[in-house]
């Protein structure tokens, strides 16, 4: 007996309404937000349409419908936003989140891997490292405390390398003047551009002679603190 598929739009409906469950688990501000998102453009869209009417119907309708995609459009980049935000905050204080994070959501203009360059068999503090046009960023996880020596050794060999090369330096962990884990991918895109497209290729192929202070211990598999993506 042959299959009935199921609409592509009712799957996509459930997807986004699995992702907003998600979310408000999480988020329990999601709800205001969405309303607010949506509901701010149609009145902007009625209230234009009211003063540029003029009395024309079909004009008032056109401007609802304008504040009414508006509306859907900022409530689907909101959830989408939260939902990664979410999605980050499940994972945020686990060995290897940075790695899941820096593999799935940086910019094409990043090259970076998800196992680290260093790490700290004992304490599982590692020393990520992302290459791009700001120049090396080496990205610590851990307390600031644990994982100054071992960024001081890497930022050390990086720099002896490529002495002309800018090194960046970003700490995801617990203290207060640590990068949120939502946050790191935007921070990398602040970095200063400093390097050409080419010479970004130049440093990542001469960063592949340093290796890396591994194996990784157990508890360390940035597969699975991967978050999921928002669609």
């Amino acid at each position: 007996m042959a299959r009935t598929k199921k609409p592509k739009g009712s799957s996509r409906l459930a997807q986004m309404w699995q992702v907003f469950q998600m979310t408000r688990r999480y988020d329990k501000s999601i709800i205001w937000l969405l309303l607010l998102s949506v509901l701010l453009p149609v009145a902007a869209g009625v209230l234009t349409g009211v003063l540029l009417s003029n009395g024309n119907v079909f004009t008032l309708v056109i401007w609802i419908l304008i504040g009414l995609l508006l509306g859907v459009l900022m409530g689907l980049i909101v959830l989408g936003r939260r939902a990664e935000r979410a999605a980050y905050s499940q994972i945020e204080g686990q060995p290897g989140a940075v790695g899941a994070v820096i593999k799935s959501a940086l910019r094409r203009n990043w090259v970076a891997e998800e196992m680290p360059v260093a790490i700290n068999p004992k304490t599982k503090d590692a020393i990520y490292r992302a290459v791009g046009r700001g120049g090396v960023a080496l990205i610590a996880e851990g307390p600031i405390s644990r994982t100054q020596r071992l960024v001081d050794d890497e930022k050390r060999k990086t720099a002896k390398i490529l002495p002309n090369v800018p090194i960046t330096v970003l700490t995801v962990g617990p203290d207060e003047e640590s990068v949120k884990l939502y946050k790191l991918g935007w921070k990398l895109t602040k970095i200063k551009p400093a390097l050409t497209k080419s010479e970004v290729r130049v440093v990542v192929n001469r960063l592949s002679s340093l290796g890396t202070n591994v194996p990784i211990p157990k508890g360390i598999d940035p597969y699975k603190v991967r978050p999921g993506r928002a669609r």
